[in-house]
C-alpha cells in the first residue's frame, strides 16, 4: 500500500510531458526594438524605404529572440519606414504583394549573447584594419629608423 501511494505521489509530482505555454502576440524585432504588429493596413503611398528584414525566429520554448526577428513572419519578410511617421513609434511589415501592416513600438529587446556574436564580423573587420595598420606604421618607421 505504501509503494501505490508513493508512486501515486510521484505520478502527479514529476511531468511526464513538457508543456509551453507562451502567449506571444505577433511582434518584429528591429534594431533592438521591439513592435507589436496591428495588422492596420497600410497604402503603397504610405511606404517609404526598405530599413531590414526578419533574420531569425525566436525559440518557441524559452521565448528568447535575438537579432532582427519575428514570431510569425518568415525570415527575409521586409520592414519599411512609413512616411510621416518616425521609426521611434512604427514600421511597415509587408505581409505579400503590394500589402502592408503597421507595427508599432513597444519596448527594448532584451539583451541576448547573439546580438554580440552576430555583430562579431564587424569586430573581426577592426581587429584586421588595427593589425594592418600596425604592420605599416611599424615597418614605416622601421626603415625611416
Amino acid at each position: 500500500m505504501r509503494r501505490c501511494i508513493v508512486f501515486i505521489l510521484l505520478w502527479f509530482l514529476l511531468p511526464t510531458t513538457a508543456v509551453y505555454a507562451l502567449d506571444w502576440g505577433p511582434f518584429v524585432v528591429w534594431e533592438g526594438k521591439v513592435y507589436d504588429v496591428t495588422y492596420e493596413k497600410l497604402r503603397e503611398s504610405q511606404i517609404g524605404d526598405q530599413i531590414g528584414e526578419v533574420r531569425t525566429k525566436p525559440n518557441d520554448r524559452s521565448g528568447s529572440f535575438y537579432g532582427d526577428a519575428s514570431n510569425v513572419y518568415p525570415k527575409g519578410t521586409p520592414y519599411y519606414t512609413i512616411t510621416s511617421t518616425s521609426t521611434e513609434s512604427a514600421i511597415a511589415v509587408r505581409e505579400g504583394e503590394g500589402v502592408w501592416v503597421k507595427a508599432h513600438y513597444s519596448h527594448q529587446a532584451p539583451f541576448h549573447v547573439m546580438n554580440i556574436i552576430t555583430n562579431l564580423w564587424f569586430i573581426l573587420v577592426m581587429v584586421v584594419f588595427f593589425t594592418a595598420g600596425v604592420l605599416v606604421y611599424g615597418k614605416r618607421k622601421w626603415i625611416t629608423g
